[in-house]
């Protein structure tokens, strides 16, 4: 379960920073392809996953009458998304049909849940990025999701824009995108993202007054590494 210490930690952290820590730990698919935030406001979105699937629709199954029965999954995920995680969708790479909309996304804000991502679209696309909760997707879509979508399973391994999501994997987006981290190393990873911020933050600050990148970025001299203890000393970092 992700803990309150660790969202914190994870809430000032890039995505960028995050792929090349899974990466170090012999991740290289975690980062969502073509998904990105409808409007970035500036705050990371941090949350366990709580996923949705879709299939193609097919017709005679997937009429607008589906939507009467209480218990499709499309409405549950909504209902049933806890406070404080994301709703991941699989719409199979498929922005031609919304995978939601802007009433929808309304009420998982007004439910607290952390963000809502799709690797298909959204339609009411600027009703939504008028919202607080944060919602990524791959391009605006008009049409309904029961043109080509049928949704299927709630809460169930997905694959997301090529990223295998599991239920209660932490997901983390920020201005460029979406990074999966799998549960089991959400505290490992956050810990050590926030050492590399410092030390990024340290770097920039010696590459704007003019410093080379060649033996502080990475730290492979001894006196960088002493200059950045002396550095973090003073910044309360």
């Amino acid at each position: 379960m992700l803990s309150d210490a660790t969202r914190a930690k994870l809430s000032t952290i890039s995505t960028a920073t995050l792929c090349t820590i899974l990466f170090k730990r012999g991740l290289r698919n975690q980062f969502i392809q073509d998904v990105r935030p409808i409007k970035f406001k500036g705050k990371v979105m941090v949350g366990e996953a709580f996923t949705l699937r879709y299939i193609p629709a097919r017709e005679d199954l997937n009429p607008v009458s589906v939507f009467l029965d209480h218990a499709h999954p499309q409405r549950k995920a909504v209902e049933e998304c806890p406070p404080g995680s994301v709703l991941v969708i699989d719409s199979r790479k498929d922005p031609r049909a919304a995978s939601a909309g802007s009433i929808l996304v309304t009420r998982l804000q007004v439910r607290g849940v952390a963000g809502v991502v799709t690797d298909g679209g959204f339609r009411d696309s600027p009703e939504i990025a008028d919202l607080d909760i944060p919602a990524y997707h791959n391009r605006p879509s008009a049409p309904t999701n029961l043109t080509h979508h049928q949704a299927l399973d709630i809460n169930v391994p997905i694959g997301c824009g090529d990223v295998p999501v599991w239920p209660g994997d932490v997901v983390v987006g920020d201005g460029e995108g979406v990074v999966i981290i799998p549960a089991a190393l959400a505290d490992a990873v956050a810990d050590e993202a926030v050492e590399m911020t410092a030390y990024e933050d340290f770097v920039t600050e010696k590459v704007l007054g003019g410093h080379t990148i060649l033996g502080l970025y990475p730290a492979t001299e001894e006196r960088h590494k002493a200059e950045f203890a002396t550095w973090r000393a003073a910044k309360g970092r």
